[in-house]
């Protein structure tokens, strides 16, 4: 079977899933139709906003099908008139019950953010990075019941250099995953993969990030707090508290100077960042936010504020 004939139904919802949506398009191989999650409300208004998936495909001309749930019997049947050969999922965001994994002749495939069976879950780039991981990935796998469990077909890795936030990180992967998705595309149609079952006891869990999170323990070392600031880069940002105000911190570089100050006491000022205490080493805060206010540089919050002295994290 060649791309041109293949009846193709794409499931995505989220930024992370449009490349991949994008180089199907490119190669002539347009979804028959598009799942994607329901419009959620957005921004102070508050109103209802389509997914960046929705808009792709709408631009497109491609019908967008949007149910709450897939374990309904009407959107299963729905699902099989189209007589799909193969699903392709990136993000979708909603579980695929077995009736829906069995569906399409040529099965499910999962564009997933990590090299399996490492970080199997919800949020695989953060965790990735909180962990201190050197390297990331994405892999094209066989969907089955159970949870990013299937077989993997491709992977295709990257390096995680220092310094790298979770959007950047999200960014790079998204490409990869369109990439891989345009390069295995006709090996999989043509039966040429073979599909590697994982190593369940190698396997990780990456959970849904939790609100609690982003909240900074300053008795951790300057490196943990380096990888978390970084991780939840651009969302959700990871929070400290200056007096009695948030402060959002969205980056800042781990060093190894000795301090016997209180952990989350305010060293120095300076233009290159603001040097704060933790449990081992310092943390140079180089970019900041305070309520109402936009990220500002290290120097540019300065001349506005006053730091050194104080303490950090306490309300």
């Amino acid at each position: 079977m060649t791309a041109a004939a293949l009846r193709l139904v794409f499931a995505g919802t989220p930024d992370f899933a449009v490349p991949a949506l994008r180089a199907l398009l490119d190669i002539g191989c347009a979804p028959v139709a598009v799942y994607t999650q329901p419009d959620r409300p957005a921004g102070r208004g508050r109103q209802l906003r389509a997914s960046p998936v929705k808009l792709c495909a709408q631009a497109a001309g491609i019908p967008v099908r949007q149910p709450v749930s897939l374990r309904n019997a009407a959107v299963c049947d729905e699902l099989a008139a189209d007589s799909p050969d193969l699903l392709i999922v990136a993000a979708y965001g909603l579980i695929l019950p077995p009736a829906v994994l069995a569906i399409p002749r040529l099965g499910c495939v999962n564009i997933h953010a990590s090299l399996l069976p490492r970080w199997r879950g919800a949020a695989p780039i953060q965790r990735a990075l909180l962990a201190g991981d050197d390297e990331s990935g994405v892999c094209l796998m066989r969907m089955e019941a159970g949870l990013d469990t299937g077989p993997v077909l491709t992977r295709t890795a990257c390096s995680i250099p220092r310094g790298m936030t979770g959007g950047e990180l999200h960014d790079q992967l998204a490409m990869l995953g369109a990439e891989a998705l345009r390069g295995a595309l006709p090996d999989l149609l043509a039966g040429r993969l073979h599909a590697e079952p994982q190593n369940d006891a190698l396997a990780t869990y990456a959970p849904k990030l939790d609100k609690a999170e982003i909240e900074l323990d300053w008795t951790q070392s300057a490196l943990e707090l380096e990888r978390r600031i970084l991780a939840f880069n651009p969302h959700p940002i990871a929070r400290t508290w200056l007096a009695e105000q948030p402060l959002r911190i969205w980056r800042a570089v781990a060093e190894t100077e000795a301090a016997t100050a209180v952990p989350g006491t305010v060293l120095r000022e300076e233009s290159a960042g603001i040097v704060v205490a933790t449990g081992a080493g310092v943390l140079r805060l180089t970019e900041v936010q305070l309520p109402g206010g936009r990220p500002l540089p290290a120097a540019a919050f300065l001349n506005a504020h006053r730091l050194a002295g104080q303490r950090l994290g306490t309300t």
